[in-house]
């Protein structure tokens, strides 16, 4: 079936004949202005080849860019070495930044993107992205603007990277592009990322991004209110705004310079409002009649872009509407017949392949011990941060209260003072933000690690970790990476203080993520050496870490009885990532636990030898990767396993690791005992549903007094 966008535009060019119309201002040369139409020509021919492959069971994906070509002169309006963050429809944008760059051929790897092709030269046939290292494009497949943070980060990142005199994959003047559609502008990713902007310019941080918002009015099928992104952006305090007409290609390029020289001469952020129309639906799926009338979508396509720049070129007289027809099915036939040499492209063959960018290998070797004065678990931590931001430049510690005031519980106290104010900063209360900075410094090259202050507000931006975080490399076949170490204060047991966004056990939302690292430790010589294996990992391999730090063993010093000291160790020393510990050697039983819950299966363990049961008691220390090895050799050795985990039982670590277990084909006698299903109350309320010392002694006894 005829795509309208297409029969419209071949019988309207046909017919076109100069106006008379004086030249518009804005110096687009004749010349510069068909460069531009070729990108929109390519684009606008990537989306019906998109259709006709999806037909012939050989593309993927049919969401276009079509009635959004004018985003062309945006990038006509930016350099080559401006990092460049895209929407889903900034197809013409990716082929004039392509054009600006000698030896790419764009047709052809969006093309092997929407057929999942294993040679495409950015995700490998991952996903169809728009994104290349060489044209400083990183990948992104948001549809709901959640690389806004990101956004902010990189260009955050570009200027920190020059106040601190490192080296960074973007030159010291360049300015970061951000496009997004008017429907996201509403999520609450993208209104903190603005706001964490606009906040940045009103301390007088430098921030050089430009936001662009193509708005075409319509979210799938749900109308944007109109005038509204006007009305929300058009006079925010702190944020210069530019609006341009998306499908009058003299009037973007003009505006859209406008705002990259301001933006790039200020430092400071701006908001560039593109007037778009959206053809040929949301995607191939989308049957527009049924929510817009024949006038709106008839309306739209007068407004094509292209039809306007064919238009733009006639009057001009750079071309005749024979030449405009000509240039358009030359471009159809270039990139038809790209679209049949892809279209058997070999695909990724295994789960091997597809999970290539996710692969880990831990180092080998055993731990090292620590030496020196025993510390408590926060201040193992802190003397950690501590040398590794002296031997690591481009390492910087931030978040919420970290400089001041040295964090919530203390752990970060000093730091400022021995790094300085660029290195170790606080930000403003927006976990999504936080996170964001520390996906643009990792995207920079440098070694953040972020604070969140518990683990209940990690829950507010989980996907900057999720879907923005842990995706890069996989989408990006490894091109791009996000190292980075997140501390998080996490768990319970703080004597009913707080009640639950204070005393959060739910990690299910971490463990999940492919290719995520999360450390537990319990003890301080741990923690010391899990800190630095996650720094050696991040700025070794690129990956993403999450430290979860028992808020509750933060300051503990004692174990057994008052007095006795069994809870500090010197910090310092390694600990292989994936590598679990063993308190005993006892042959009866063993306890697999972590975090809060060693110091009780600890305590447990010593009543029940003295009641005649030898146990063995084994942290995790690593919930991903679970320490599947180590927990193999212990449950084997006594034949009995325990966990007692003081999560929640859905959703918990004793899923994994009894999992784990049976994989592996583990005939012993296993069983668990877990926090409950329970969001966590105030006061002395948060013990009926937290795992206890009795709990844990009374799982051992019926454990082992259950049949075989």
């Amino acid at each position: 079936m005829p795509e309208p966008a297409d029969v419209h535009f071949l019988e309207t060019a046909a017919t076109l004949v100069p106006s008379g119309a004086p030249a518009p201002p804005g110096g687009l040369t004749g010349e510069r202005c068909l460069e531009l139409f070729d990108a929109q020509l390519g684009s606008r021919h990537l989306d019906l080849a998109a259709r006709r492959l999806r037909a012939q069971g050989h593309g993927f994906y049919t969401i276009g860019s079509s009635g959004h070509e004018g985003n062309a002169a945006v990038a006509g309006a930016l350099r080559p070495d401006d990092p460049a963050l895209l929407h889903y429809r900034s197809g013409a944008f990716f082929l004039e930044r392509a054009r600006q760059v000698p030896g790419r051929n764009p047709l052809r790897d969006v093309l092997l993107g929407l057929v999942a092709a294993a040679e495409e030269p950015i995700a490998g046939g991952r996903h169809k992205v728009f994104g290349s290292r060489p044209l400083n494009v990183i990948p992104q497949t948001s549809t709901i603007a959640s690389h806004l943070p990101r956004a902010l980060g990189v260009a955050f990142a570009i200027e920190r990277a020059a106040r601190l005199g490192l080296d960074s994959p973007w030159p010291r003047d360049a300015i970061t592009v951000c496009s997004f559609g008017d429907a996201s502008a509403n999520h609450s990713t993208a209104t903190g990322a603005v706001n964490a902007a606009v906040n940045c310019g009103h301390q007088g941080l430098p921030l050089p991004l430009l936001l662009v918002c193509e708005d075409n009015g319509i979210g799938i099928s749900v109308r944007t209110a109109p005038g509204w992104i006007h009305a929300a952006y058009g006079s925010r305090p702190g944020l210069a705004y530019f609006h341009a007409d998306g499908c009058d290609l003299a009037d973007a390029h003009a505006v859209a310079a406008r705002a990259a020289d301001w933006v790039r001469e200020r430092r400071r952020p701006a908001f560039l409002h593109l007037r778009t129309v959206r053809l040929m639906g949301h995607a191939g799926s989308d049957v527009e009649s049924s929510y817009r009338s024949p006038a709106e979508i008839a309306s739209d396509l007068d407004r094509d872009p292209l039809l306007r720049t064919a238009r733009l070129l006639v009057d001009r007289g750079v071309a005749t509407a024979k030449d405009i027809v000509g240039r358009y099915e030359a471009k159809r036939a270039e990139v038809m017949a790209l679209a049949e040499q892809v279209a058997g492209a070999p695909r990724l063959a295994s789960a091997a392949e597809v999970m290539a960018p996710l692969r880990y290998d831990a180092p080998g070797g055993g731990a090292r011990s620590a030496e020196g004065e025993p510390v408590t678990l926060a201040q193992a931590i802190n003397r950690t941060l501590g040398d590794l931001l002296d031997e690591r430049p481009g390492m910087l510690v931030f978040g919420e209260d970290v400089a001041r005031k040295g964090g919530v519980y203390g752990v970060t106290r000093g730091l400022v003072r021995r790094a300085g104010a660029a290195r170790v900063f606080d930000t403003i209360l927006d976990e999504q933000s936080v996170l964001g900075l520390a996906l643009g410094f990792g995207t920079a090259g440098m070694l953040p690690v972020p604070e969140v202050q518990y683990l209940a507000y990690l829950h507010n931006a989980a996907d900057q970790l999720r879907g923005e975080a842990a995706t890069l490399p996989f989408f990006s076949s490894g091109r791009y990476r996000n190292p980075m170490v997140v501390r998080i204060a996490a768990y319970a047991y703080q004597k009913g203080f707080g009640g639950h966004f204070h005393n959060d056990n739910s990690v299910a939302a971490l463990r999940d993520i492919p290719g995520l690292v999360i450390a537990s430790p319990s003890r301080p010589d741990d923690a010391a050496g899990m800190l630095r294996a996650c720094a050696d990992a991040a700025g070794g391999e690129g990956r993403v870490c999450a430290m979860l730090e028992p808020i509750a063993l933060y300051h503990a010093r004692d174990l057994h009885e008052d007095g006795d000291g069994g809870w500090l160790a010197p910090a310092g020393g390694t600990v292989p990532i994936g590598r679990a510990r063993t308190y005993g050697d006892g042959g009866d039983l063993t306890v697999v636990t972590f975090a809060n819950g060693l110091r009780m299966s600890l305590r447990a363990a010593r009543r029940l030898e003295a009641a005649g049961v030898r146990c063995r008691v084994v942290d995790l220390r690593w919930l991903a990767p679970l320490p599947v090895e180590d927990l193999l050799r212990e449950a084997r050795a006594t034949g009995a396993v325990l966990v007692a985990d003081e999560t929640r039982r859905t959703g918990g670590v004793s899923e994994g690791v009894l999992t784990a277990l049976a994989d592996a084909g583990f005939r012993g006698r296993a069983a668990r005992v877990t926090s409950e299903d329970s969001f966590i109350p105030l006061g002395d309320a948060a013990y009926h549903v937290l795992l206890s010392e009795a709990a844990i002694e009374e799982a051992a006894r019926r454990l082992l007094t259950s049949p075989r």
